[in-house]
């Protein structure tokens, strides 16, 4: 899946990037892979690796999350989810819950899915957080002078507390997808110029894959991201990659856009179309 970061508290980073890798980092706690499909009864394992210099624990979750018509994963409080989401959480299994790692120190977590007797065709999604723990003795350690408040003397530590999530995916039964894209364009966002294009889905489950851009006649992409998805809550997606300016200007005309599937499966084409971008 996307590359996704995050940090909870007063520290706050969330990416749905441009790309995705074999491994997600996100403070010194490396994940891989950063994304599991689960298909039947049997598991997988994700390894863990503290790439840091210090000791750190990690405590590990699921929690649900929706995509949005923009392209973003918006979190579900536990009561607000609705029969499938509940499932996904009473099916997917892992363990262990909490984790110790010394530095370069790799670990596996355990994941399965326990399908109950009866359950529906259907795709079933959850996230999985991998969230740090905050060393006890920075917790009690008293607060740098510059954090005091001028007015009464009370001192505030802001601890960062860092955590990646990665969406775990069961299928039950024969699921299919489509997509098309749709129209393109190079916008200007607040955070700088970003090519975007309109991604439709059809389909029982999720669609996955890479978007490649070419200028017909030259050989070298414009443009490639990997990990760009569609799941099944929603029909369609606007999909914005932000490109740097020079970028920005090479997308503009005659383009070829490509949407495959994970090269790790074998690279299929899902779309292809030709378009004019301005």
């Amino acid at each position: 899946m996307l590359r996704m970061f995050r940090a909870i508290g007063l520290f706050a980073a969330a990416a749905l990037g441009v790309a995705a890798s074999p491994a997600s980092a996100a403070g010194d706690l490396l994940v891989a892979p950063t994304r599991v499909i689960l298909d039947g009864s049997r598991g997988t394992e994700v390894v863990l690796n503290n790439i840091g210099s210090e000791p750190a624990t990690y405590r590990i979750s699921l929690e649900i999350k929706r995509m949005t018509a923009a392209g973003g994963l918006d979190e579900i409080a536990e009561a607000d989810v609705n029969a499938a989401e509940r499932a996904a959480l009473d099916i997917i299994s892992f363990n262990p819950r909490r984790v110790r790692l010394l530095p370069n120190q790799p670990q596996v977590i355990r994941v399965g899915a326990r399908l109950p007797e009866g359950l529906p065709p259907g795709e079933y999604r959850a996230h999985m957080l991998f969230r740090a723990v905050p060393d006890a003795a920075a917790e009690a350690a008293p607060a740098p002078e510059t954090a005091r408040a001028s007015s009464g003397g009370v001192s505030i530590a802001l601890t960062p507390i860092y955590g990646i999530t990665i969406p775990v995916i069961v299928r039950v039964g024969d699921l299919d997808a489509a997509a098309k894209i749709g129209d393109a364009r190079v916008a200007e966002t607040r955070d700088g110029p970003a090519f975007e294009f309109d991604l439709a889905r059809t389909g029982s489950r999720s669609v996955y894959g890479d978007i490649e851009v070419t200028r017909p006649g030259v050989s070298e992409p414009l443009l490639l991201a990997r990990g760009i998805a569609v799941y099944p809550e929603i029909g369609s997606r606007t999909v914005s990659l932000r490109v740097p300016p020079e970028v920005a200007a090479a997308l503009k005309g005659p383009v070829r856009i490509r949407y495959s599937e994970d090269r790790e499966v074998g690279g299929a084409t899902i779309d292809q179309v030709d378009r004019v971008v301005k």
